[in-house]
């Protein structure tokens, strides 16, 4: 649930004035969207090891101590700032658990000035072959996976994010965006061009259409 502009604009002044009682109402309304996000750009290799609670509970206590750096006169809103603080912690989760592992874990390429998870692809393709449970469609995951993945590698990275913050996240076009970096108009073109190239992937994988509508 997102605020009104009032609300918004309350709570932005009322954290920059390091208004801790505002940064706890921020961080639970907006929880179970910071869980989707730490849940679904967690590294597999870390599932069962990492819960996405403790996550978020370090990603609170990060952001109240950095709470004295927000500032209330940016464009950046609260939500997409204390995304940002459970996205950096995240990588840290990553780089404490994986040490060595993290050129494929968390490694980041910049684009445009922002930087972009290189995992995002991977984390797509595993949440596409989820639905596959049955035996025979498990039989088929890991190849069906390992195909997906190399060719959502392919697409464009901020086309990786438009689909991954939009279907995955569950963000807003406005706050893509903002999280991207890029005008929203810029951000729905991205998201139907993202969509497309998507179901031609789809179309190209064998056995996932035919799997996915059993």
């Amino acid at each position: 649930m997102a605020d009104t502009p009032s609300e918004d604009g309350g709570r932005k002044a009322r954290l920059q004035s390091g208004d801790e009682q505002a940064l706890a109402e921020l961080f639970s309304l907006h929880r179970e969207r910071l869980w989707r996000m730490v849940n679904f750009r967690l590294d597999r290799k870390l599932q069962g090891r990492v819960d996405p609670d403790d996550v978020l509970q370090e990603a609170y206590l990060a952001a109240a101590q950095r709470i004295g750096h927000f500032n209330g006169d940016s464009p950046m809103s609260p939500f997409v700032w204390l995304r940002m603080i459970v996205q950096q912690t995240l990588i840290d989760v990553h780089r404490r658990h994986l040490g060595a592992q993290m050129r494929d874990a968390g490694r980041e390429t910049s684009v445009h000035g922002h930087d972009y998870s290189q995992t995002t692809f991977a984390s797509l393709a595993a949440q596409l072959v989820g639905h596959l449970t049955s035996p025979s469609q498990a039989a088929q995951r890991a190849e069906m996976l390992s195909q997906l993945e190399e060719a959502l590698a392919g697409m464009d990275p901020i086309d990786q994010e438009v689909l991954a913050l939009r279907h995955f996240e569950e963000l807003t076009n406005n706050e893509v965006a903002e999280v991207l970096r890029i005008q929203q108009k810029a951000s729905s073109i991205r998201y139907i061009r993202a969509l497309r190239r998507l179901k031609a992937i789809l179309s190209q994988t064998p056995g996932f259409l035919d799997e996915a509508q059993t």
